[in-house]
């Protein structure tokens, strides 16, 4: 897997397609990796005419870690978080997205199009489009939220399984099992994705990097973000969100929240779809995406290259 070095780290990344095709860069959620993107999604992306690109988040899959830093208390965090109180993150969800601005710069890329998804995902995708317009062609935000005070959190179900622990940390078997549990629990009701399915897309993650801390850090550095309701305001990038309406972990009213602050974004509520991509949805999630990115893009409007000063 290659890397490059960007806003001081090293990064795993990956690309798809023709480097003169339209860039199109996917950012993934909490403690996912660029391999956790379906094959069929990126590979249909860049049949569709786009030049793909994926990376791993810091302190995820291949990047950098953070593991000097230790394991943050998530549970005295979040108490902080509901009263109001400042953490103190080793970083924040502004670097994170700097890291995804160094990843297009480091590749030659101008501006391209950006699809963020779930909760972490989302907000960086939209810290990115805020802090950067000019990099930014459009966005597309799949399941995520604004993180404004007051919006619904995950279902009492989820919220149990999230709490939980694998019965044998230490035992590969035991983490895929937690893992796989989890999945199913934020999976789509009317689009389930097979056990078996789940199980080797989990092992094949794991066995790539198995990073827990990481995926701790990540959070605090969410839950600390707080409300992104302003930045959302200042997005100018035509915008896309798309949102499952059975979604358990995100409910459906941040993706309406987020497609109500970013002024003339279009919504997408997907029925029956949860906090997942499921094989059944990814055609639609691809039509979708494509006549957005098509739609709005003027033929001359997105240089191809970054010429770096």
């Amino acid at each position: 897997m290659p890397t490059l070095h960007a806003n001081g780290l090293r990064l795993a990344f990956d690309t798809a397609g023709d480097p003169k095709a339209a860039p199109l860069l996917l950012i993934h959620g909490l403690g996912m990796q660029l391999t956790n993107w379906p094959d069929e999604f990126v590979e249909s992306l860049v049949e569709l005419g786009f030049y793909v690109i994926r990376f791993d988040h810091r302190d995820c899959g291949l990047s950098t870690k953070f593991e000097q830093a230790g394991v943050p208390n998530l549970a005295l965090a979040r108490i902080k978080a509901a009263l109001g109180l400042r953490l103190r993150p080793v970083y924040r969800l502004d670097d994170m997205a700097e890291d995804a601005l160094g990843v297009l710069s480091a590749l030659g890329v101008a501006r391209a199009h950006v699809v963020g998804v779930s909760a972490l995902g989302g907000m960086v995708a939209q810290t990115l489009a805020a802090r950067h317009p000019q990099r930014v062609s459009s966005l597309t935000a799949i399941m995520t939220t604004s993180g404004r005070r007051g919006l619904p959190g995950p279902a009492p179900s989820v919220r149990k399984i999230l709490a939980a622990r694998p019965a044998n940390p230490l035992d590969l078997d035991s983490v895929i099992a937690h893992e796989v549990a989890l999945l199913r629990a934020l999976g789509s009701p009317s689009y389930p994705t097979p056990d078996k399915q789940l199980q080797r897309r989990v092992a094949r993650s794991l066995r790539r990097s198995h990073c827990p801390g990481g995926v701790a850090r990540q959070m605090l550095a969410l839950l600390a973000a707080g409300d992104n309701s302003a930045a959302l305001e200042s997005i100018t990038a035509p915008t896309l969100v798309i949102h499952g309406a059975a979604d358990p972990l995100v409910p459906a009213a941040c993706g309406r929240d987020v497609a109500a602050r970013i002024p003339q974004a279009r919504l997408e509520l997907i029925e029956g779809m949860g906090h997942d991509l499921p094989p059944q949805l990814v055609e639609r999630l691809l039509a979708l995406i494509d006549s957005h990115a098509r739609g709005k893009m003027l033929p001359d409007s997105t240089p191809r290259l970054f010429v770096k000063q």
